[in-house]
């Protein structure tokens, strides 16, 4: 049950993985300062995304109590470590592709971004349900 829960964050691991092995002449091109500033949004809100995703599936009713009480730290380790592995077969692997230490900061902002964001949320969520 736990495994159908991850279903929505492994998906989206794998559409980020298939973007980032786009072969470099296949991306439209913008001018290079436009580019840059668009291309970090896009990688730190794909991995704010699939940092959510994580957390709701470790959160959620059927995870079980370890991966709960450690749902943070794994989530994050997890995408930020995700994140630069990407960028390492971009610069291995992937054709047209180079990895770029400031795609991997964007990533691991884009999750630090989804942790404090989830915290709160779900600190807030948390006491608006106990004064009830």
């Amino acid at each position: 049950m736990f495994l159908k829960s991850t279903y929505p964050a492994l998906i989206w691991a794998l559409v980020i993985a298939i973007l980032c092995g786009i072969p470099g002449k296949d991306i439209p091109h913008f001018s290079y300062l436009e580019l840059l500033q668009f291309d970090k949004l896009v990688h730190a809100s794909v991995f704010f995304v699939l940092t959510v995703l994580l957390l709701n599936s470790f959160t959620n009713g059927v995870a079980p109590t370890l991966i709960k009480s450690y749902a943070f730290l794994l989530a994050g380790t997890f995408c930020v470590a995700y994140g630069g592995l990407l960028e390492i077969l971009q610069g291995a692997i992937f054709s047209e592709r180079t990895a770029d230490i400031f795609d991997f900061i964007a990533n691991s902002f884009g999750c630090m971004l989804a942790l404090i964001y989830y915290w709160f949320f779900r600190s807030k969520h948390t006491h608006e349900s106990k004064a009830n």
